[in-house]
């Protein structure tokens, strides 16, 4: 159950914002595996002035289409995420235009006891969801 949250500046229109969360819903499923109906996605959108992205010495070039991806998972195999990246930047270029070094992804890892769904359980702990 990733948990998304997108961090992008203003200007995206709703249609290209739907797009962006299609696709990456999409390779999610791919390549993490996650069920379908598996689907959590938060978009935040900020002013160009409230955003600070540099390139960590590594010479990337941003732009206003740069999109913040944070994941809040479950522990996933390092060759999962590695293909998540990779295949993520392909699909967001293709479909959405989207510039590979305009995607910076994060992952947060905790465990099963941090996930409640609602109703006061923790489904992975009640073992109404594995």
């Amino acid at each position: 159950m990733p948990f998304l949250r997108f961090d992008v500046i203003e200007g995206w229109s709703d249609a290209d914002l739907q797009k962006l969360l299609d696709v990456t819903h999409e390779v999610l499923v791919e390549t993490l595996h996650v069920p379908t109906r598996d689907r959590y996605q938060v978009v935040h959108r900020h002013p160009r002035s409230c955003v600070i992205a540099l390139d960590t010495g590594l010479g990337i070039a941003r732009t206003d289409r740069l999109v913040i991806l944070q994941l809040t998972s479950r522990p996933r195999q390092k060759a999962s995420k590695l293909e998540f990246y990779r295949v993520l930047a392909e699909r967001l270029s293709s479909a959405c235009g989207i510039a590979p070094t305009d995607l910076v992804i994060n992952f947060v890892i905790n465990d099963d006891e941090d996930w409640s769904f609602g109703l006061g359980r923790a489904q992975f702990m009640t073992g109404e969801l594995h």
